[in-house]
């Protein structure tokens, strides 16, 4: 724990010390800026921002939910020919780096004409997010009784029924903890945003984070205090569901 708070101790002691002044080590300032906050949300004309991450995580997570969540019913639990050939396609996908198909994705972007949009950074983002988003839920799929399934079925129901009002309800720990992850993922992308979008009011919040870096310098408390600023929404988020992230963490870890 204390590895853990460490980091987030001295971002906070560094936010308080005065502008254009370069800290050394965890000291505490004789006079702290707590102003350096409402700056920091100021110079990053963060309102702006928290409205352009509000719709780009609209626009990735519901749809990443769903395309993932059919996408694992149907590996994991109907099995359908060649399904773990597709799933060993899903699985490479991981093996990608968001920096390795940056350049890439940048020219695929312009030709497209989505270049310094939000869609530019929805669309890839519910591509990158898939490999994982799919191997997470086809995992909790494969762990479903057949048994649920076999007796939905003498009862008449056909896959579509089966899938959205039995295997989804039963999902909701599963899900709910992906949601999580993608909205973390999503509220702290800071690669995709600053190099597909030119336009800061169109970015993530992470994005913000470029304000405060000039040509000749970095105003390094206000890089600390606009960092925890951006940190808050997610932090409040995981500790908040922490406990739909638990369970599906523990979720078939005991069996009877």
């Amino acid at each position: 724990m204390v590895i853990t708070l460490v980091p987030f101790v001295t971002l906070f002691v560094t936010a308080l010390h005065p502008t254009g002044t370069y800290p050394a080590g965890l000291s505490w300032p004789e006079e702290p800026q707590w102003g350096n906050f409402l700056s920091a949300f100021q110079a990053a004309n963060m309102q702006k921002l928290l409205l352009s991450s509000v719709l780009i995580e609209l626009g990735v997570v519901p749809l990443a939910l769903l395309i993932s969540t059919l996408a694992g019913f149907a590996l994991g639990h109907l099995r359908p020919p060649g399904s773990r050939w597709i799933f060993l396609v899903f699985l490479l996908g991981l093996t990608l780096p968001f920096e390795g198909i940056i350049v890439p994705l940048y020219y695929q972007m312009r030709d497209v004409g989505l270049l310094n949009t939000r869609w530019a950074i929805i669309l890839p983002l519910l591509g990158l997010f898939m490999p994982f988003a799919v191997m997470w839920m086809r995992a909790h799929f494969v762990n479903m009784p057949e048994d649920i399934s076999e007796a939905a079925r003498i009862d008449g129901a056909n896959n579509l029924q089966l899938f959205s009002r039995i295997h989804v309800p039963l999902s909701m720990p599963a899900l709910s903890s992906l949601a999580i992850l993608m909205f973390l993922w999503t509220w702290n992308q800071f690669l995709l945003a600053v190099v597909l979008v030119d336009d800061p009011t169109k970015r993530t919040m992470a994005g913000a984070l470029g304000a405060f870096q000039g040509q000749w310098g970095t105003d390094i408390p206000l890089l600390c205090a606009g960092s925890l600023l951006i940190l808050t929404p997610t932090l409040l988020v995981f500790l908040i569901f922490q406990r739909h992230f638990v369970a599906a963490l523990l979720q078939g870890a005991v069996k009877g």
